[in-house]
């Protein structure tokens, strides 16, 4: 059996497995901060792939702490029947639940969490929810840091009544407890301030505390070991605090690293594709070697080789799995079975449009945080369908409805991927840097998921050519992407091809914000018309992607999600606003 696969322990707990589902803020909470039926089905997908520890995201021990619109609450009685449904849920399904215990500290905003904002000292931070915005917050007095400590311990409490079988405290990122590690944001000079002893005070305290107060309960420590930048902690002084938080009763240390203030920019802490697969694991190997207790490692560890032998070879205990489950939940149970994996493409989707009040969501997973959505999944079954297009659509939509079907997939291309093959040789992804190896590895996955699911590929075959094969199928699904207008596509290629995104001015010039609009939307037409003839009169036509309305990859990667799985989805040419309109037709919660 894979190493993975076994079960470990965490203090009193055991896991059945050495998978953890790290916190991530979802925005499926409603204003207050209860559970909802959106959060409760987005934890179970992940449940059901075979998840062994369960952390639902950040929740603050007390108001002040709220760090988002629509975050999960703990700082009140009134949320505990919510986080009992939860807990429930999960249980039932066969892994463990915990809770992060996190506290914005500076990193929020009146506007935000109602109360005016508290950090080790009155320092500018900068806030982005929606709008960018610049703070001071009030300097915690010793009596507020007093207070402070006791609303994490009554926020455990309450993770225990509700049933959590773990809490992780967060000590990581920029948050609270990051702040007063981090020498540029605290100032101060009495024993919280000054030497990493005293910065580490604060923290460690609220460790000892929470175990004290909770000790059937498994406490992590979640620390972030090196801030990447002047005036945060080093990794000297943060292996120091790892070993430190051992001795304070921690029973499992989670190593990270990054903070909101990293440079080049806060995208460090959650690494984007140009960076190398797990650039952390080193961090959690060397303090693993200097503590009894078990250690999580997390950051793109998403390749189920480099997670295995990570166990393996004894650098760490569990991996955290954040971007990979929002891409594939069924991660686990894919190992578990030999199956090929849905790719996460560390675009970092799935954070960074939650700064503009959007619900969690990602590229190439177009259920991720409309889990509620999907939950009457009903896919067409003992059909023969024909797939026009082999880019992330077709190869998406073909994925999904393999089981119970007999499924074509017809590729004018030698190869499959479309266009989307290009899309990293440009100099930007979404927002961060472009690395073509990350989409290259996505639709290598995506094409081996479907050969194993028994799809057959039609490389270098123009359906406009076929008619009388296509007349053959019950339904056509045409996912044949877009062409630019003016004859711009083919010398547009050639010059992403030669390298030219990344020419110095013109790789500027080509990730403006309004160029790259222009690029996705007003310069491309779609092209599923010219396929609609060929459909006779008893077959089903879908159109779907950038066939059916120019845009991003994410949108038509929704669409086919949509069209696959959602008995209700039309099949007639949508735009993207009527996509959005159906979306919340059908979501009216979304």
């Amino acid at each position: 059996m894979n190493i993975l696969l076994t079960p470990a322990r965490i203090g009193p707990v055991e896991i059945p497995n050495r998978i953890v589902m790290p916190p991530m803020t979802t925005r499926g909470s409603d204003e207050e901060g209860h559970v909802t039926d959106q959060t409760v089905a987005y934890y179970m997908a992940r449940v059901r792939g075979g998840t062994g520890l369960i952390t639902v995201e950040m929740a603050s021990p007390e108001k002040a702490g709220r760090h988002r619109r629509r975050e999960l609450g703990i700082y009140d009685d009134r949320f505990l029947p919510g986080l009992r449904r939860l807990v429930d849920e999960i249980h039932r399904g066969g892994a463990k639940a915990s809770i992060q215990l996190g506290h914005g500290g500076g990193h929020t905003r009146i506007d935000i969490c109602g109360e005016t904002p508290i950090a080790p000292s009155a320092i500018p931070h900068p806030v982005y929810e929606t709008t960018l915005e610049t703070i001071i917050p009030e300097a915690m007095t010793k009596e507020r840091i007093v207070r402070t400590t006791a609303a994490y311990v009554a926020a455990a409490h309450r993770a225990e009544r509700a049933g959590f079988d773990c809490v992780e405290i967060h000590a990581a990122h920029g948050y609270l407890i990051s702040q007063f590690h981090a020498p540029f944001e605290n100032r101060r000079t009495d024993e919280y301030g000054g030497s990493l002893e005293n910065r580490a005070r604060f923290g460690l305290d609220i460790l000892r505390a929470v175990k004290a107060a909770v000790p059937e309960l498994g406490v992590i420590y979640r620390v972030s070991v090196d801030d990447f930048f002047d005036g945060g902690l080093t990794y000297a002084e943060g292996r120091m605090l790892a070993i430190w938080a051992e001795q304070a009763g921690a029973d499992a240390i989670h190593v990270t690293a990054g903070h909101y203030r990293s440079k080049p920019t806060a995208h460090r802490m959650i690494p984007p594709m140009n960076e190398p697969d797990a650039p952390f694991l080193g961090y959690a190997a060397d303090i693993k070697a200097q503590v009894g207790v078990p250690v999580i490692a997390v950051g793109r560890l998403g390749d189920p080789v480099t997670a295995t032998q990570a166990v393996e070879s004894g650098k760490a205990d569990f991996i955290a799995l954040g971007r990979t489950l929002v891409a594939d939940p069924q991660w686990v149970e894919k190992l578990r079975n030999n199956e090929p994996i849905r790719r996460c493409l560390a675009c970092n989707t799935c954070v960074d449009g939650m700064r503009s009040g959007a619900g969690i969501s990602c590229v190439v997973n177009g259920a991720a945080g409309r889990e509620a959505m999907f939950a009457d999944a009903k896919p067409p079954q003992g059909e023969t369908i024909a797939v026009i297009g082999a880019g992330p659509a077709g190869l998406t939509y073909a994925s999904l409805v393999a089981d119970g079907n007999a499924v074509t997939v017809f590729e004018k291309a030698g190869r499959p991927g479309g266009a989307f093959r290009f899309a990293g040789l440009a100099p930007m992804f979404q927002e961060v840097e472009a690395d073509p190896a990350s989409l290259e590895r996505y639709i290598a996955g995506m094409v081996a998921a479907c050969r194993a699911k028994g799809v057959t590929f039609r490389l270098s075959t123009d359906a406009l050519d076929i008619p009388e094969e296509l007349a053959t199928f019950d339904r056509i699904v045409i996912a044949t992407g877009a062409r630019y207008r003016f004859g711009l596509g083919e010398p547009a290629m050639a010059m992403l091809d030669i390298g030219a995104g990344r020419w110095f001015g013109l790789s500027r010039l080509m990730a403006d914000p309004k160029l790259r609009d222009w690029f996705y939307y007003r310069a491309r037409v779609p092209t599923g018309d010219r396929f609609r003839g060929l459909a006779g009169p008893d077959q089903t036509v879908t159109v779907i992607g950038d066939a059916a309305s120019p845009g991003k990859s994410k949108e038509a990667i929704a669409s086919a999600f949509e069209a696959a799985l959602l008995s209700g989805y039309p099949e007639l040419l949508l735009s993207r606003i009527d996509r959005t309109v159906l979306s919340l037709a059908l979501n009216p919660g979304s």
